[in-house]
């Protein structure tokens, strides 16, 4: 079964555990399914490839790995510091994602 995840595509994120501790970067695809994330300029792994057409030669290709879900938060849009996820309804009975810190809305 699924769950919602308190990560969507476009979040800008703060990584809390892994070799890229420390680094920020924005969501380029989520899957929910496996929960896991793919951050640019995150988890950076060498790809060897065969020619192609996109690359004639072929050649070491690096590119983003996903990274698990829960070593990501993400940052709050008043602080720029990481804080955990909640939901609640706003004024217009929209559930939406609220940053723990601050109180604060997330678009």
């Amino acid at each position: 079964m699924q769950r919602k995840l308190h990560i969507k595509k476009g979040d800008v994120v703060f990584v809390n555990a892994g070799d890229d501790k420390g680094k920020q970067g924005k969501v380029l695809e989520v899957f929910p399914s496996e929960e896991r994330a793919i951050v640019e300029s995150i988890n950076m792994v060498t790809k060897h490839t065969k020619p192609n057409a996109k690359s004639p030669q072929g050649g070491i290709v690096k590119q983003e790995a996903p990274i698990h879900i829960s070593n990501l938060n993400v940052l709050d849009p008043a602080t720029g510091k990481p804080t955990r996820i909640g939901r609640r309804y706003n004024e217009k009975e929209k559930l939406v994602r609220f940053a723990k810190k601050s109180g604060e809305e997330i678009k």
